[in-house]
């Protein structure tokens, strides 16, 4: 794995399962409305077209009552390796990829943002929000 660039956000943990299940957990939006998003919030999905080119546009709803819209876009998909998105607002790009390790698979975000200033900015929000994606993920996996 790469470290990380002064323009990114880099999260990784290993999940005690098969690329399959982690791979399903995201690409199944059944599966992904339950556990994605920081601890606290849930979502309401209005779109997801999981194919190159496809839209994925979803409400995040925080604990404190307030409404978050995403839209993404996703830009790459290889079954079972890796899922690239485009954020739309705040830009950046999601790398995801998913790679067998110790009879698991570790999952790592890679968030590159335009600008070191935009990455720093919502570095603090960011990267312990993708820990608490991963709790919810390894929580979830584990009760399928």
């Amino acid at each position: 794995m790469n470290p990380a660039a002064d323009n990114e956000i880099l999260s990784s943990r290993v999940f005690p399962h098969s690329r399959q299940r982690v791979f399903a957990a995201f690409s199944d939006p059944k599966q992904l409305t339950l556990w994605f998003g920081p601890k606290g919030f849930t979502s309401t999905f209005e779109t997801f077209d999981f194919r190159i080119g496809g839209e994925w546009k979803f409400m995040f709803h925080g604990p404190n009552g307030a409404n978050y819209p995403n839209h993404t876009v996703f830009a790459d998909i290889v079954p079972l390796e890796r899922i690239v998105y485009d954020h739309v607002q705040p830009h950046f790009c999601m790398t995801m990829t998913f790679a067998d390790e110790n009879g698991g698979t570790r999952l790592t975000w890679r968030m590159t943002f335009e600008t070191v200033q935009l990455s720093e900015t919502l570095k603090g929000i960011c990267a312990p929000s993708n820990e608490e994606n991963f709790d919810r993920l390894a929580a979830h996996l584990a009760s399928i």
